[in-house]
């Protein structure tokens, strides 16, 4: 177990500040024991490939003790490995694994809700109203005159009421709890003192293991409006919520003073350790979470859900800069994530489409084009200064997979509501053509069904192949951290006189174009001349860049 004057794997002061973070989910990253789900032992094993992709640090998904029924966001114990992952031993391996590559670990924290089987819910149950035990999470007398109807008309994100009633102990219908997902997550009363006890242990239990931050889930949604006021609804009876805007139990001001609350302990361990919050919010709002006092950094999901063009993909750039730069905090820039469809798959649709809840059967995207695309957009997300976020499998292409047998599927949402779900974006990733399960399980297990087309996009067809997604990314990281553009916020310009379609990014001599239109196009004399670094995709000649397509030149 490491202490409070570990030292991190670099010298590097604020490491986060232009870190290039990648995203594990255990479940589906590599299984060292056959059983067909990803563990701790299996990430250790992978590591050295993580490096030597060029990445700074790796962010974990939940691996904590769980009954999974949201993939490990519902957490029984949060200071323990569920036995499917491992054990502490192996979560302690895994990190000082990690830092002896010179990789930081970031592991995730979960505190708007709980699993229902957490022992503290577990006697909250078996309490009487009134009580302490009941008063760590929030229960509330039912409306109507035998309390029969919900508390107030707030409906969970995973569809349905976000209220369940309890039977008492003496078999009546009782009180009922609050549970913003699925029945199984109930979530913490954040006005119980206890409630911040606690969860300041939790943090000081993984800092001293050496974990290097945090990535806050849900980090807008721990404290509830007083008096928890029903919802404006609209002329169909749904909850209302305009463009832009979140609903009534997000985004209230005393989630700020948790973090200010947790930075203190963060900032005490040495080794330079950070937050990154998982905060959907309007984007007027970033700044509030953001700075000395608050969290380092918040996750910029504009860029991610901005649409393939140039006023869209712009905006989506300076909005975030500026808002960040006002309060002396990098952004981040993602395109990827457990919880969305994989940006190689929504590329592949015209810029209008509008998706559901995932991706359904009957969503069929232009392969080539959405994977041409994402890799555009990649290379002009890794030019941009602050943090990049990258989702397990990006690298190699990995589209979404919508032919999962319903059966299989596990999403919450898919079983209240009958969506697709997050299940396409979370299969078993393919490390080897020819080995079982592509080389995720040697008994050729996987938890969820690997498409065909996995095989050809292993990562050992990949690797060494100048032309490939995976060495693509190589090539970006390597040339990003050696012209560090990460850093340096002022050094950001935005060009024009670019032929139409194409969007321009200038950071000191080098110039990232991005071609959205559908036809390639003529660069102007100076850049026709100037040094090709890197290449999306192929047909780049000297003064012309193909649709679809993005660069980074130097001019001298």
């Amino acid at each position: 177990m490491t202490t409070q004057s570990t030292t991190t794997p670099t010298e590097h002061d604020q490491w986060w500040r232009d870190a290039v973070v990648y995203q594990v989910y255990p479940r589906s990253f590599a299984d060292s024991d056959g059983d067909g789900m990803g563990d701790l032992p299996g990430v250790t094993a992978r590591l050295p490939y993580l490096r030597d992709l060029g990445v700074d640090a790796i962010w974990l998904s939940p691996f904590y003790t769980s009954p999974q029924h949201d993939g490990g966001y519902d957490v029984a114990d949060y200071t323990d490995v569920d036995p499917r992952f491992g054990s502490l031993a192996d979560a302690d391996t895994l990190i000082a694994r990690a830092h002896e590559l010179g990789l930081r670990v970031v592991v995730d924290l979960v505190p708007n809700h709980s699993s229902s089987e957490h022992v503290l819910f577990q006697q909250a149950l078996a309490a009487a109203p009134g009580s302490p035990e009941r008063d760590l999470y929030v229960f509330r007398e039912g409306r109507g005159e035998h309390g029969e109807l919900p508390p107030n008309n707030w409906t969970s994100i995973f569809h349905g009421p976000a209220w369940t009633r309890v039977t008492e102990a003496d078999g009546t219908p009782g009180q009922w709890y609050l549970h913003i997902f699925d029945t199984s997550q109930p979530d913490w009363n954040w006005d119980n003192p206890a409630v911040h006890e606690m969860f300041r242990g939790v943090l000081r239990f993984w800092l001293d293991r050496g974990a290097d931050g945090f990535r806050v889930d849900v980090a807008h949604g721990m404290v509830k409006p007083e008096g928890l006021p029903d919802a404006t609804v609209n002329a169909e009876g749904l909850i209302d919520i305009p463009e832009g805007e979140v609903p009534v139990y997000f985004d209230n001001d005393g989630v700020l003073d948790i973090y200010r609350e947790w930075r203190p302990i963060v900032d005490s361990y040495a080794g330079d350790r950070m937050m990154v919050l998982e905060a959907w919010i309007p984007e007027h709002r970033l700044p509030l979470y953001i700075g000395p006092e608050e969290a380092h950094q918040s996750f910029n999901f504009g860029f991610l859900q901005a649409r393939w063009g140039v006023p869209t993909m712009r905006a989506a750039i300076e909005k975030p800069l500026a808002l960040a730069d006002a309060v002396g905090a990098p952004t981040t820039w993602v395109l990827s994530n457990h919880d969305v469809i994989r940006h190689a798959t929504r590329y592949g649709f015209p810029p209008e489409h509008r998706f559901g809840e995932g991706l359904s059967r009957e969503e069929v995207p232009d392969t080539e084009l959405g994977r041409r695309r994402a890799r555009a957009a990649t290379l002009l997300m890794l030019a941009l200064p602050g943090s990049a976020y990258l989702y397990q499998g990006e690298e190699l292409g990995l589209p979404e997979v919508a032919d999962i047998p319903d059966e299989l599927r596990e999403d919450p949402s898919h079983h209240r509501a009958g969506v697709p779900g997050r299940d396409g974006c979370r299969v078993p990733l393919p490390w080897e053509k020819d080995a079982p399960a592509y080389g995720f399980s040697p008994t050729g297990a996987s938890w969820l069904p690997q498409p065909a087309v996995f095989a050809e996009l292993a990562a050992d067809v990949q690797a060494g192949d100048p032309n490939s997604t995976l060495e693509m990314y190589r090539l970006a990281l390597r040339l990003r951290g050696e012209l560090g553009l990460g850093r340096h916020v002022e050094g950001v310009e935005f060009p024009d006189g670019l032929p139409e379609g194409v969007l321009a990014v200038r950071r000191g001599s080098v110039w990232v174009l991005v071609n959205t239109g559908d036809a390639a196009v003529e660069l102007p004399a100076p850049l026709a001349a100037a040094t090709l670094l890197v290449a999306s995709g192929p047909g780049v000649a000297r003064g012309v860049l193909p649709a679809d397509t993005a660069v980074w030149l130097r001019t001298a």
